[in-house]
């Protein structure tokens, strides 16, 4: 069984070697390949100052000697600028979607393996809206940018050595302007990463507020609130407007420099142009390789800055969208754990604590053991640590102190993966995936062939009014199930936990919203589908309990009577209390189940 992936660097470049590592042989083809582009600039320059100067010889009465510069020219476009940003495309053609699809998987998987307090705290929006942006800045920065700057940063270093070779004067003037020019450049484009951070953070946050929105729109209707959505809406569109601008004004004031120390480059080279062939120590096409090459170096610096400050921006982005997204996680794997063996479905709590980041103990020292095949119920007041004993069972959160075991193995020891495939469960409010009914029951199990789905269906009192739909069961439900009624979500959420038939069964009112004649029906389901299994039943309607081998009756996090409904009532305690006011059919002030 594959391992849930709960590991991905924190720090930007280590997460990007990550996923590039493996292609280390393209990656060094990609740079020398990027590198080679930017020789066509300064060889072109070099072969058209021989030309010049040829032509301004006397050695223009044979016109062959043209033949070689210009033939060499024309290899030149091919092999520098043809072949190199061809071969470069080639290599983005054919690993680019690859390692996009490779980060944004493992990316994916490792949000899947957060802890529930994650998803509390990110709205879905904004989270997807993360990881999109992402994925796709590391894109833009590796693939496109990095060609760029290498291109410069080669043209930079032939236009060097050239310049020297025909004057010092120009080396040093170039050298000088362009230590100048890029230390300027990278100090003040230091400041597009906050700028760009906090304009990613105004763009999330509208991702994040777009989806809450939209996700509430029957709210929205119903409560005729349209106009409040939108003003509400419009402080979060104010501060993506001005963070952008303001980045946008830093990187006009930045580029208005940079045009002016470029023009300034210029000038000077052009003046000593005009001086050195005044005095006759460069030729005519010495003045024509020289300024061709200063126009190129001026032009290739500024794209490069730009590229530059591209990717500051990128990686501002990434940067908060790596923070917000690789986080901690609370609950991992062990090295090398092994999947869970041969469950038959006992639970022991032993000595366990818990509580919840911030708050008080819930659980102390608490134990209690739950025999294989038996049937259980959980009740209390709200709050009482009834869907927390769940949470912990499924290990979507670990004890402070003690262990819990599944047949004698600790499920701190095993892979969550292989715990929870142990276990079904159906909540109280189930939601479902936007695509169709099929899909969504043979979610419990992957293997399922389209008859086991049926026939789940049919003990979940499901296919009935599947088979009424236009498109049966290739019919799409909509974003988490809204095309259908609650009692029909809860329906297929029955037959999906029917269709997995784990040994261990987890209730949490489930069948809270349906009708009574539904809910007699698919209680005979149930009850099927609880023999031979472990089941624990969340009930709040008590009547439900009835038949239960044990009831476990919570108070403040303390299990403060255990037996069955019978001897409950005769002890005449809390359970008691919960059963005669839902027979009278009221609840004491201050109290709710």
């Amino acid at each position: 069984m594959a391992k849930m992936n709960n590991l991905l660097p924190q720090n930007l470049f280590s997460f990007v070697w990550h996923f590039y590592k493996p292609y280390k042989s393209m990656i060094i083809i990609y740079v020398f390949m990027a590198l080679m582009a930017g020789a066509w600039g300064p060889f072109n320059s070099m072969l058209i100052k021989d030309m010049i100067n040829i032509l301004s010889s006397s050695k223009m009465d044979d016109i062959a000697f043209l033949t070689w510069p210009a033939m060499l020219i024309v290899l030149n476009f091919i092999l520098f600028d043809n072949i190199t940003w061809r071969t470069i495309d080639y290599i983005n053609y054919k690993f680019q979607p690859v390692i996009k699809n490779n980060m944004t998987s493992e990316t994916f998987s490792f949000i899947h393996g957060a802890s529930p307090q994650f998803f509390h705290d990110n709205l879905s929006g904004r989270i997807s809206h993360q990881i999109n942006t992402l994925v796709d800045n590391i894109e833009r920065t590796v693939h496109y940018v990095t060609a760029d700057f290498l291109r410069g940063i080669s043209l930079l270093f032939i236009a060097f050595i050239t310049m020297y070779y025909v004057n010092d004067v120009f080396f040093y003037t170039l050298a000088l302007w362009f230590i100048v020019f890029s230390s300027f450049s990278v100090y003040i484009s230091k400041r597009l990463v906050k700028l760009s951070d906090i304009h990613a953070r105004a763009e999330s946050a509208i991702s994040g507020q777009l989806v809450d929105s939209i996700s509430n729109a029957s709210n929205v209707r119903i409560f005729s609130r349209r106009d409040y959505e939108s003003s509400r809406l419009e402080p979060y569109l104010l501060r993506d407007k001005t963070t952008f601008q303001s980045k946008e004004m830093y990187l006009l004031i930045v580029r208005s420099i940079q045009g002016l120390m470029i023009s300034i480059m210029l000038g000077v080279m052009v003046y000593f142009l005009i001086q050195l062939y005044a005095k006759e120590l460069i030729t005519i096409g010495d003045f024509a390789l020289i300024l061709g090459l200063s126009m190129e170096v001026a032009h290739i610096t500024w794209y490069t800055m730009r590229k530059v400050n591209e990717f500051h921006e990128a990686f501002g982005k990434c940067n908060q969208s790596l923070t917000s997204l690789i986080v901690p996680q609370d609950i991992q794997d062990k090295k090398d754990a092994p999947d869970i063996q041969h469950v038959k479905g006992e639970i022991i709590f032993e000595n366990v604590q818990f509580h919840y980041k911030h708050t008080k103990l819930l659980f102390n020292n608490k134990s209690v053991t739950i025999h294989a095949g038996q049937k259980v119920g959980l009740v209390g007041y709200s709050g009482g640590g009834k869907s927390t004993f769940v949470n912990l069972i499924l290990r979507f959160f670990d004890v402070t102190d003690g262990h819990i075991y599944i047949d004698k193995q600790d499920i701190r020891d095993v892979t969550q993966e292989s715990l929870r495939k142990q276990i079904a469960m159906i909540p109280q409010d189930p939601t479902l995936f936007h695509r169709t009914l099929m899909e969504n029951i043979r979610y419990g199990l992957s293997g399922a062939t389209d008859n086991d789905v049926i026939i789940a269906a049919k003990k979940a009192h499901a296919h009935q009014f599947i088979s009424k739909l236009t498109d049966g069961y290739a019919s799409t439900v909509g974003e988490r199930g809204v095309k259908l009624s609650g009692g029909q979500r809860q329906r297929i959420a029955i037959a999906r936990a029917i269709l997995k038939n784990a040994p261990i069964l987890i209730l949490d009112e489930a069948t809270s919203q349906l009708d009574s004649v539904t809910e007699r029906d698919i209680q005979t389901s149930l009850w099927q589908l609880m023999q031979n299994k472990t089941t624990l039943v969340i009930a709040h309607r008590l009547s439900t309990l009835l038949h239960m081998d044990r009831i476990l009756v919570f108070d403040q996090g303390k299990i403060v009577e255990d037996g069955t409904h019978a001897e409950l009532l005769a002890h005449n305690g809390l359970y008691k209390t919960l059963w005669d006011t839902q027979v009278g059919g009221f609840l004491r002030d201050g109290y709710q189940l």
